[in-house]
C-alpha cells in the first residue's frame, strides 16, 4: 500500500483546517449607523421646542404680544372648542386636505407610471410636470380664481396640483432606477406587461412613492394654508385670517399649532405604513 508523503499530508491538513469566521454583529452591538430606535423619539424634538417656549414665557424673554404663552394658547383653544368654531373649521380643512391629497397621489402615480414605463409617455408628461414644479403655487392662484372661481373646486385643484409633484418625481425616479437585470429576467420568464408592473416595477418604485408621500402630506397642508386665506369662508386658515384682522395673536398660534400637529402625525402615519409595507427591506434605519 502506498504511503502519503509527510509534506503532502501536512498540506492537506493545513488546507482542511477550520477557518475562523467572524460572527455577524447583533443589531444591538452596532458601532456604525444610527443605533437602536429611541422609544417615543419622535416626541423629543417637539417637547424641547415646547419646553423652550414655556421657559421663554416664564422668564419674560418672549414678549406675550409677539408670541402668547402656551397656557394662553391652550385657554384660547379651549374657548374655540367650547363654542364649536374649532371643530367645524378643522373638519372643513381636513376634508379639503384629504380629498386634494388622494387626488394628487392617484394622478401623480398614474403620470409616473406613464412617464416611467414609456419613452413616449415621458416625452409628453415629464415636461409639463417640470414646468409646474418651477411655478410657485401662489403664482397660480390668481389664474385659478379666474378659471374656477373662489369655491371649493379652486381650492382642491391647488392642493391636488401641489401634491402630485413630489409623488410623480420620487415614484418616477425610483421606477427608472429598477435594475435592468430584473427587466431582462421578466422578459426571459415571459412575464406579461401587467405581471411586470405588479411584480417588478411597482415594488421597485415603492420606496420612492413613500418618500414622495411624506413630502406630499406636508405640501397638502402648506397648500391648504394658502388657499384658506384667499377668499375662504371656513377652515383653519380662514379662522387665522379673521384673527389677524382683529389682532388675535393667540388664535393665530392655535391655528399654527394645529397645522403643525396634523403635519407631524400625518408624517408618522406614512412612516409607520412604509415600515409595514416594506418590511422585507434591511436598511440602516432598521
Amino acid at each position: 500500500m502506498a504511503t502519503l508523503d509527510a509534506g503532502v499530508l501536512r498540506r492537506i491538513r493545513s488546507s482542511t483546517a477550520p477557518v475562523e469566521v467572524l460572527a455577524p454583529r447583533g443589531r444591538g452591538k452596532r458601532r456604525l449607523g444610527p443605533g437602536k430606535p429611541i422609544p417615543f423619539g419622535f416626541a423629543i424634538g417637539p417637547a424641547l421646542l415646547i419646553g423652550s417656549w414655556v421657559l421663554g414665557s416664564l422668564s419674560g424673554a418672549i414678549d406675550p404680544e409677539t408670541l402668547p404663552a402656551p397656557w394662553t394658547v391652550a385657554a384660547t383653544a379651549g374657548e374655540l372648542i367650547a363654542d364649536g368654531r374649532l371643530q367645524s373649521n378643522l373638519l372643513t380643512s381636513l376634508q379639503r386636505a384629504v380629498v386634494g391629497l388622494v387626488l394628487g397621489v392617484v394622478i401623480g402615480v398614474v403620470l409616473a407610471l406613464v412617464s416611467g414605463l414609456s419613452r413616449l409617455g415621458e416625452a409628453v408628461v415629464d415636461g409639463p410636470v417640470q414646468i409646474k414644479r418651477a411655478i410657485p403655487t401662489l403664482a397660480l392662484i390668481p389664474l385659478f380664481i379666474v378659471w374656477f372661481g373662489i369655491g371649493e373646486e379652486m381650492k382642491l385643484i391647488v392642493i391636488t396640483t401641489s401634491v402630485l409633484i413630489p409623488i410623480y418625481l420620487n415614484t418616477h425616479a425610483y421606477l427608472r432606477s429598477v435594475d435592468a437585470r430584473y427587466v431582462e429576467l421578466a422578459e426571459t420568464v415571459g412575464l406579461s406587461r401587467w405581471g411586470f408592473l405588479r411584480r417588478i416595477a411597482l415594488p421597485g418604485a415603492l420606496p420612492g412613492f413613500f418618500l414622495g408621500l411624506r413630502l406630499a402630506v406636508t405640501i397638502s397642508w402648506l397648500a391648504l394654508v394658502v388657499v384658506e386665506q384667499v377668499n375662504a369662508t371656513s377652515g383653519i386658515g380662514y379662522l387665522m385670517t379673521q384673527a389677524r384682522t382683529y389682532g388675535q395673536i393667540d388664535v393665530i398660534v392655535v391655528g399654527l399649532v394645529i397645522y403643525g400637529l396634523l403635519g407631524l402625525f400625518g408624517d408618522l402615519a406614512v412612516r409607520a405604513t412604509e415600515r409595514k409595507v416594506l418590511a422585507w427591506r434591511q436598511t440602516l434605519g432598521d
